[in-house]
Order: structure tokens, then C-alpha cells, then sequence
């Protein structure tokens, strides 16, 4: 089974196949089907911008999409920056500079009120059309300082306390199986046995 990526951002392509690992799909990036537009993204949550993204590809190419939207929502913060993560403190800036601005204007809060989430929202379009929506978060807490070298963008600042760990500190196959996109894409995937199997049959 053929499923497209709606995304450019080679880190989190990278991660979808390592969460999912089954020979039975291939995962492809919106590039690779020939998609190469930056897809806009106004929505006002994570769940509309993942099917704003899902719905501009599926127009485009058809076959079966899958979108992702998530970012980190911090408590002090009012939730952002929220689904501003990716964009925040500019498109283009290294993901340093933005946890550096992160700490800028957490710097009046108590370290132990910087409590924060992950969030990520999926949207699916089968072949037929339909669209299938999940979601999930994780808690945590922002730390002052970056630790370990694995995972991307804020996981070497999200510090999960049950743990005693930051994300980039885990093992990539515990973080993967435990993040807010590792738990979302696996309630897709069980979805989407029958679908599989539909497939193995044909």
C-alpha cells in the first residue's frame, strides 16, 4: 500500500517510518509523488491545518494521504506557540534559536510552572475519499538547558518527569513508541489493518 506524506520535513518523514516499519507500506513524501508547493497552513488548530494539508495533496495527486500537524503547547505560555511550533521566531530559524526564544520568554515564570505538552493531529484520506482524523498529546515540562542528540526540533528541551529524561535523551525506538506522534500514528494504523488486509487479498 502506497501512502503519501503530506509534508517537505525530511525529520519527521523519517520518523513516520521508523513508527510505522511495515513492509506493507511504502510511505512516500509529497515531493517524491511530485507534489513540491509549500502548502499554507491558516487553520486555527493542529487538527485543521493536518486536513488542510491532507485535503491540498489528495486534490493534487489522489491515492492515500496522511497529514501531520503538531507542535508544543506550553502552560505559561497560554499554549504557545502552539501550531505556531514550526514557524515560531521565524520559518527558517534553527530550531536552537527558537528554544533559545523560548527560554526569553519564559524567563519571568518559575521553572516549575514551565509545564508543556506535544501535541499532534492526523489527518487520513483513504482511497475512497473519506477522511479519518486522531490526535494525541503528551505532558512534560520545558528544562533550561538542550540534553541528548537524538529526535529533533524542542525534544532536546521537552523533559518527560516520569522518565527523568528529555525526549532527545531517549531510545528512538522508546521515544517513538510513547511521543504524541508515535501514539497517534499507531491508533492510525490499527485503523488501517483492514485496509491492509483488503489490499494483501486483491
Amino acid at each position: 500500500m502506497k501512502i503519501i506524506i503530506a509534508s517537505h520535513n525530511k525529520d519527521k518523514i523519517r520518523e513516520f517510518r521508523e513508527i510505522i516499519g511495515d513492509p506493507r507500506i511504502q510511505l512516500i513524501s509529497m515531493r517524491e509523488a511530485g507534489f513540491t508547493e509549500v502548502i499554507p497552513e491558516p487553520g486555527h488548530s493542529y487538527a485543521e491545518n493536518a486536513e488542510i494539508k491532507a485535503r491540498t495533496v489528495f486534490e493534487a495527486l489522489g491515492g492515500r494521504v496522511l497529514a501531520d500537524d503538531s507542535g508544543l503547547s506550553v502552560d505559561a505560555l497560554g499554549g504557545y506557540p502552539g501550531i505556531y511550533s514550526a514557524r515560531f521566531a521565524g520559518e527558517h530559524t534553527a530550531y536552537r534559536e527558537k528554544c533559545e526564544r523560548l527560554w526569553a520568554l519564559l524567563s519571568n515564570v518559575p521553572e516549575e510552572n514551565w509545564t508543556a505538552a506535544f501535541h499532534c493531529a492526523l489527518c487520513y484520506i483513504d482511497s475512497s475519499g473519506r477522511l479519518h482524523h486522531y490526535e494525541r498529546q503528551v505532558p512534560g515540562r520545558i528544562i533550561r538547558e538542550r540534553r541528548g542528540e537524538n529526535g529533533f526540533g524542542y525534544d532536546p528541551i521537552f523533559y518527560l518527569e516520569d522518565r527523568g529524561l528529555t525526549n532527545a535523551e531517549l531510545p528512538s525506538a522508546e521515544k517513538n513508541a510513547r511521543s504524541h506522534r508515535g501514539l497517534a500514528l499507531l491508533d492510525w494504523y490499527r485503523d488501517i489493518e483492514q485496509e491492509l488486509s483488503s489490499d494483501q487479498e486483491e
